[in-house]
Parts: structure tokens; C-alpha cells; sequence
């Protein structure tokens, strides 16, 4: 089973009202939340660790996830606000505007999180969760505690404007990344962890000097590469499709990672340790093709895996 472990959030969309103006819809999102949602709409047996409100925004999101059939024992329930992110679409890419204070997701501690069942065999860490404190705590506090024999990935998905103390969230953000077996990064969040003047193949070996095995970029319409333990390159082209916005693509590709890794047998630390190029182009592929559909209809709606047959 896999758990993943981050913020659910809503997703405030931009929509035409009667009088010509543009309103905001409530969508269920998160980063960490997309990829529960999109690995259970794959067939993966997925769980989401988050902080939850109680209020309508947080019995959205639970519904949402029941309804892709994610696993919901290890929410954390609390009477604390849902975080908002009202979203701007300019040309079909996103950016957002954050309410955080305060919120369900935001304040977890350790002392709140529960014990992860035996069946857990994977962990999924990423997005705002790993920046914003005490939360961001709390999740390097798990991954420490709990990663043990199981396989670990984490996508960091940077955003700077979040970070209120670099070294400390560096200094975090190593720590996790050092228990890693695979490290998925856009090329600016390359850029921003190893911001030395090195060409692509020395940032991702200095990376895999301090932990994980398999590191993937994505490059946006450019594709993804991935690189193995023994340095060999793996590239794999975006899928050209008509794009409706960009909300969700990289939480997506990371469930068809994922899934298809699972599917493999591959989801294991000594299985990681020990991929082969074909199983790792395999599994970039599926989760180009993931994200594609994602792309190509209104915020992050992932395919379900009959849509892939």
C-alpha cells in the first residue's frame, strides 16, 4: 500500500458568473492530494496522511477521496480552516495565491501523527507541506521514523515565496531527500537545490551522491529524464496534446510513476537500488501519458485506468 503524505487543499478556479465576471469554483486539489486521488484512479491501493477540517471545505475533500477510492483511516481531523489557493490561468498555466493560516494541514505536530499499519509499503512525500511549519516538521518526523524497509519518493515541487527560513528548510529538505529512493524534481527545482554553475548530469550526481538512486526531472514540454544509481540517462518526450491548463500535470505523472513501478514489482527499496533502464523509461512513460489527459481537460481530473486501455 501506498501512503501519501501532504496537503489537501482547495483549489479556488476561475469561472464566468451570469454577470460577466469571473467568479471562483471550489475544486478538491493539493499536490499531495492529486496524487493519492490519481493513484487511485489507476488501481493503486493509496492512502493520504493529511491534517482535515471538519468544515465544508474538508468534508469535500474527504468525499472527493473516497469517491477515487483513497484510503481514509490516516486523516488527521481537526476543527482548523481548509486551506484555499485561489488559481490564475494565464495561457492555461497556473499560478496561486495561498491562505494557510492556521489551517488544518499546516498545524500538524508529531505529536499528532498515528502509527503506520504493516501493509504500508511506500511513502510519497511533497508540495507546500515540506515548506510551511510545523506541518513541514511533522513530515520529516514521519519519513524519519516510519521510512525504515520501505520505499520512499519525494517531489518537492519548490516554491520559494513559502519558504520563510531557507537554511532551515534546506536543512530539512536534505535530511528527507538523503532517505530517498527517488527524487523527482522539475529542472527549476534542480536548479534551486544544487544552484552551482554544473551542467545537468553533475547537479543530478550531486544529488545522488547524498542518497537516492533514481532522480527524475521533468522539463515541461521538453519531457522527463530519469537517471539510475549506475548513471545511465533514461528520456522520455511530453505527449502533445491540445492543453485546457496545467493544473495537477506533475502530481499526475507522479502516480503513473508510480503505479507503473508497482505494477512492475519495482515499488521497493532494492528494487529501486537495482532498476534497469527499461522498467524506469516504462515508468516515465506511463506518467507522461497520465499527465496528458490531466492537461487536457479543466484542473486536476486524472484518468482512471480504463481511460488508458
Amino acid at each position: 500500500m501506498l501512503v501519501c503524505c501532504g496537503e489537501a487543499l482547495i483549489d479556488m478556479i476561475p469561472a464566468p458568473t451570469g454577470t460577466g465576471r469571473d467568479g471562483f469554483v471550489p475544486h478538491a486539489g493539493g499536490a499531495v492530494f492529486n496524487t493519492a486521488i490519481a493513484a487511485g484512479r489507476l488501481g493503486m491501493r493509496v492512502g493520504l496522511l493529511t491534517g482535515l477540517s471538519g468544515d465544508m471545505f474538508g468534508r469535500q475533500l474527504e468525499n472527493a477521496l473516497t469517491a477515487s477510492h483513497v484510503d481514509t483511516s490516516l486523516l488527521i481531523r481537526s476543527d482548523r480552516p481548509t486551506t484555499l489557493a485561489f488559481v490564475q490561468l494565464t495561457d492555461g498555466h497556473a499560478s496561486y495565491s495561498f491562505f494557510d493560516e492556521n489551517s488544518a494541514g499546516r498545524m500538524l505536530t508529531p505529536a499528532d501523527l498515528p502509527g503506520l499499519p504493516g501493509e504500508v509499503s511506500a511513502l510519497y512525500f511533497g508540495g507546500i507541506s515540506l515548506a510551511c511549519e510545523p506541518g513541514a516538521d511533522a513530515y520529516a518526523a514521519l519519513l524519519a521514523r516510519e521510512a525504515g524497509g520501505r520505499a520512499v519518493m519525494i517531489d518537492p515541487n519548490i516554491r520559494p515565496g513559502f519558504i520563510a527560513d531557507e537554511t532551515r528548510y534546506r536543512r530539512r529538505l536534505d535530511g528527507m531527500i538523503a532517505r530517498a529512493d527517488i527524487l523527482k524534481v522539475s529542472d527549476e527545482d534542480l536548479n534551486w537545490i544544487v544552484p552551482a554553475p554544473l551542467s545537468l548530469a553533475e547537479k543530478i550526481g550531486t544529488i545522488q551522491q547524498s542518497g537516492p538512486p533514481v532522480v527524475i526531472v521533468t522539463r515541461g514540454g521538453e519531457g522527463a529524464i530519469g537517471v539510475l544509481a549506475d548513471g545511465t540517462r533514461v528520456d522520455v518526450p511530453a505527449q502533445r496534446v491540445e492543453i485546457a491548463d496545467t493544473v495537477g500535470a506533475g502530481d499526475t505523472f507522479n502516480a503513473g510513476v508510480l503505479a507503473r513501478l508497482s505494477e512492475q514489482g519495482n515499488l521497493t527499496r532494492s528494487a529501486l537500488a537495482t532498476l534497469d533502464a527499461p522498467s524506469l523509461k516504462a515508468a516515465l512513460t506511463h506518467g507522461t501519458r497520465v499527465a496528458a489527459i490531466t492537461v487536457s481537460r479543466a484542473g486536476a481530473n486524472p484518468p482512471w485506468a480504463e481511460e488508458l486501455r
